[in-house]
C-alpha cells in the first residue's frame, strides 16, 4: 500500500515554542510519533531555526514544509516576506533540507478585489518560478474565502487555472466549512497538491441557559455558531476517504492541524490525532519514508 508521512503543522504549538523551546516542542513531538513537521507562526530567528535543525537530527524529524508570506497579511505586520526576504527564506530551507515552502493566505488588504486578488495571483506564480530555481516548490494553503466566486468561479480555481508553478496545500476542514466535499477537491487538484492538513470538523454542544430565550439573536448567535475545529477522528470527516484521495492525487506529507483547541493542550489534542489515526490503519506512517 501506497504510504505518506504524518506530520505537525506547528502553528498549535507556537505557545509551546514561546514557553519551553523549539527543542524541547519537537522532543514531544517525537515521543508522539509524528516524524514530520511544518513550521508556521515559529519566528525563524538564528537560534531557533539551528534548534530545529537540531532537533530535526537529534529525532528524525522532516522539516517537511516552512511558512512564508509573499508581502504583508496586514499593513505593518512583522515577519518575513518572500519579497523582502527571499535570500534569507531560501537559506533556511536549504539549512533545514527543507523543499517546500507555504503561503498561509492572501493578504488581507485584498480579499474581495479581484484585479488585485489576479496580481497576487501574477506575483506568486512568478515567486514560484524563481524558488524552483532553488530546488524549493511554493504551495498556497486554502481557508474557506478561496470559495468565493468571481463571476461564477470559485477564487480556488482562480489561482490553478491562471498558474502552473505553484501548488497547493490543501485544508479540508475549510473546504468543508466552504460548503465543498474535500474529496471532490482534492481529487479535482491531482498533481497540483504535496501538502494536505487534516483537520477535523465537529458541531459542537449547544451549552444554553434560560437567558438565551429572552435574548433571540443572543439564541440565534449561538445556534448558527457550533462549528469547532477538532482532532483527527473526532469529528465528522471521512478520513481514509480524504487519504485515498490525497494519496491518488500526489500529497506526500497529511499535517495534522487544530486551530483552536477550547482550553485543551495542544499535545493531548495531538496525541488523541494520532491514536484516531492509528486505529484508522496508519500506524505505520508514523514510520514511514517519503521518496
Amino acid at each position: 500500500m501506497k504510504k505518506g508521512k504524518i506530520g505537525v503543522q506547528m502553528m498549535m504549538l507556537k505557545d509551546k515554542v514561546e514557553e519551553i523551546g523549539v527543542y524541547e516542542t519537537m522532543r514531544k513531538i517525537n515521543e508522539l510519533g509524528y516524524r514530520a513537521v511544518e513550521v508556521s507562526q515559529i519566528p525563524m530567528t538564528e537560534n531557533n531555526v539551528s534548534e530545529l535543525k537540531r532537533a530535526s537530527q537529534d529525532f528524525n524529524i522532516e522539516i517537511a514544509a516552512l511558512s512564508a508570506s509573499l508581502d504583508p497579511i496586514m499593513p505593518g505586520m512583522p515577519g518575513e516576506t518572500l519579497t523582502d526576504d527571499f535570500n534569507k527564506i531560501v537559506q533556511d530551507c536549504k539549512t533545514l533540507d527543507c523543499n517546500f515552502l507555504r503561503i498561509g493566505m492572501l493578504p488581507l488588504t485584498i480579499m474581495g478585489n479581484k484585479d488585485k486578488i489576479m496580481q497576487f495571483i501574477s506575483k506568486a506564480e512568478g515567486m514560484a518560478h524563481s524558488l524552483a530555481e532553488q530546488g524549493i516548490e511554493l504551495y498556497y494553503h486554502t481557508h474557506h474565502v478561496e470559495f468565493q466566486k468571481f463571476d461564477g468561479e470559485y477564487l480556488l480555481d482562480l489561482i490553478k487555472n491562471n498558474t502552473s508553478k505553484l501548488g497547493f496545500e490543501l485544508d479540508i476542514h475549510w473546504i468543508q466549512r466552504a460548503g465543498e466535499n474535500p474529496v471532490d477537491i482534492i481529487t479535482q487538484y491531482k498533481d497540483r497538491i504535496s501538502l494536505l492538513h487534516l483537520k477535523d470538523y465537529r458541531i459542537g454542544q449547544l451549552d444554553l441557559n434560560e437567558e438565551d430565550f429572552k435574548d433571540m439573536p443572543k439564541f440565534f448567535n449561538k445556534f448558527t455558531n457550533l462549528i469547532e475545529f477538532a482532532e483527527v477522528g473526532e469529528g465528522n470527516m471521512n478520513i481514509p476517504a480524504v487519504i485515498d484521495a490525497g494519496l491518488a492525487s500526489g500529497a506526500k506529507y497529511f499535517l495534522v492541524e487544530q486551530d483552536d483547541t477550547y482550553g485543551r493542550d495542544p499535545f493531548e489534542c495531538l496525541e488523541i490525532s494520532a491514536q484516531n489515526l492509528r486505529k484508522l490503519g496508519y500506524a505505520d506512517w508514523f514510520e514511514a519514508t517519503v521518496k
